[in-house]
């Protein structure tokens, strides 16, 4: 197997990491906890929470899972809600007690909601008063028997808390009516929790840490199983990728991406507690100003985001203006780092955006750039320590170096399989635990890697293949754009053509302009036919881009 990466990485970096350092999650905590007690881990509405603090709210919240609730370990227990104090204090009170965390997205509608937990069988769930009417609408037909509600300010203090949950409630109108009568607030279960005696639950690798759902843009979500040792395993990987440009107990990183998401979870959830990190969590990001204003107050020197963050970001004046000598760190992932939007970000904040790749079946990192890459590149990077890329064509069979193909990971952060799916596993992972990415690559002659495009997003113009980012790479350029998206649509002569939906800074953008512009750099079969402009480009939670509803739109017109 061609290992030519090898030999690229920087002399910091381990070629292989020890994935069994920590026995699990729990174990990891809680050499933090007793590393960096006393400083502030994370930091939500001005309100801080220290580690020592963490360990014996979480503490509390996982004796009341196992004495009131009667949860027993291995039981699913889902989290729903945005980035606020609460989350970690669940999340580890959840792992501490021997039971399995399922993500869930907040903005989900009642059928998904219904779907996931259904799916993976949840005993309890732990939801924000803003989304208990969706789940009221579905409680019945789940298995769900216990419900814990908690408001956006309840753990920030009196007389904070009062005025936060009054304002959301009461002026903005945010949490409509609902009807739980079984639910118990977290801050009362946190008081019953406390008046209990944790037990200690010896937690090994191999025990499940996560179902963590994919986005479903292929058939059903899917629980991906995630246990102990895959996780451990990612964070130790990034660990060794990024730490030469960490010191332990020093930073203070930008959480805006959900910590539900598996980026936001593995790299600044653990990754950071690990550090011995403070933790910034952003409630709502799309609140750009609101945004600027609280890194106004917070000296960051890390952030992690997807590149429509980072695009908002630079566009943003007050952004521009902010102090970014201490920023030492940041990384772009979830979707593809355009070089537009990297080479902005360099120039405003003199920090490189490295691009790390992953996805949620892989903990979810598997390759990330070098921190001592001098400038963008266009390249996902090497793979992480202890992590195998091959490139194979459509029959299986590796490719030699250049060749384009379906990119296959291997190491100890891939996930055991699918929830209660052997099929579905069996598709994606081979009997050497190969994981099938979906997604088409190559490798250069030193050894980085590049994704071309998803699989299922490729575009067949007259036997031709165009990759979307290709298009939207070269569109991004465009000083008038502020973002794009490329899709194929059907078309008689040449099976497909390529469309771009384009969202203008500069209203007086034409198609012909923007057409102009891509002859310059495009073959002529990858030139958009067709352009729309639009104020808005669909989104998942995270930011990233929704080809499949613009595609799903275009077949539908």
């Amino acid at each position: 197997m061609d290992l030519r990466w090898i030999n690229q990485l920087p002399a910091e970096v381990p070629a292989e990491i020890d994935a069994d350092r920590f026995p699990s999650l729990v174990a990891l905590f809680d050499n933090a906890i007793n590393h960096y007690a006393d400083q502030t881990a994370y930091v939500n509405m001005g309100v801080g929470l220290t580690y020592r603090k963490l360990e014996e709210k979480s503490r509390a919240f996982a004796a009341y899972l196992q004495h009131d609730l009667g949860l027993k370990r291995g039981d699913r227990v889902a989290l729903m809600m945005p980035n606020l104090l609460q989350y970690p204090i669940a999340l580890f009170g959840i792992l501490r007690a021997g039971l399995v965390v399922v993500n869930v997205n907040p903005l989900y509608k009642p059928r998904e909601l219904k779907h996931q937990l259904v799916d993976c069988e949840a005993k309890a769930i732990v939801v924000v008063s803003n989304f208990a009417n969706t789940l009221q609408q579905v409680i019945d037909e789940t298995p769900v028997e216990h419900v814990i509600i908690t408001g956006i300010g309840d753990l920030l203090g009196v007389p904070k808390r009062t005025l936060v949950n009054f304002v959301i409630k009461y002026i903005k109108r945010m949490v409509p009516k609902y009807h739980l009568p079984n639910a118990i607030s977290m801050r009362k279960a946190l008081r019953h929790g406390a008046r209990h005696d944790f037990t200690e639950i010896q937690l090994t690798g191999d025990d499940l840490a996560f179902l963590q759902y994919t986005g479903g843009t292929t058939g059903v979500s899917k629980g991906a199983m995630l246990t102990h040792r895959n996780v451990v395993a990612n964070i130790l990987q990034a660990d060794a990728t990024f730490s030469p440009l960490l010191d332990d107990g020093k930073e203070n990183v930008v959480t805006a991406l959900p910590l539900y998401h598996i980026f936001a979870l593995t790299v600044n959830c653990f990754l950071f507690l690990h550090k011995g990190s403070q933790n910034l969590l952003i409630t709502n990001p799309r609140d750009i100003p609101g945004f600027v204003a609280e890194l106004r107050k917070f000296p960051f020197t890390a952030i992690t985001g997807v590149n429509t963050l980072f695009n908002a970001l630079v566009a943003n004046q007050e952004f521009s203006q902010l102090d970014f000598s201490g920023l030492k760190l940041t990384v772009g992932g979830g979707m593809a780092v355009q070089r537009a939007v990297a080479e902005k970000w360099q120039a405003m904040t003199k920090s490189k955006l490295l691009e790390g790749y992953g996805l949620t079946e892989a903990s979810p990192v598997v390759a990330a750039c070098p921190h001592n890459l001098k400038e963008y590149n266009g390249s996902i990077g090497f793979p992480l320590p202890s992590t195998l890329i091959q490139i194979r064509d459509a029959e299986g069979n590796s490719l030699p170096q250049g060749e384009i193909g379906e990119l296959y990971a291997k190491g100890p952060q891939v996930m055991k399989g699918y929830w209660n799916r052997p099929e579905e596993t069996a598709k994606v992972i081979d009997a050497d635990g190969w994981l099938a990415t979906g997604d088409i690559g190559y490798m250069d002659e030193t050894g980085f890697f590049y994704i071309v495009d998803r699989k299922k997003d490729m575009i067949l113009v007259s036997g031709f293949n165009v990759f979307p980012n290709e298009v939207e790479d070269v569109i991004a350029l465009h000083p008038k754009v502020v973002e794009v998206a490329a899709v194929g649509v059907p078309n008689d002569a040449s099976g497909e053509i390529v469309k771009a939906f384009i969202v203008a800074k500069d209203k007086s953008l034409s198609k012909d302009e923007i057409v102009a512009h891509c002859r310059q750099y495009l073959t002529g079969y990858k030139v958009p036919k067709l352009v729309e402009f639009r104020d808005e480009l669909p989104k998942s939670n995270v930011g990233k881009i929704l080809r499949r509803e613009l595609r799903e739109e275009v077949k539908s017109a």
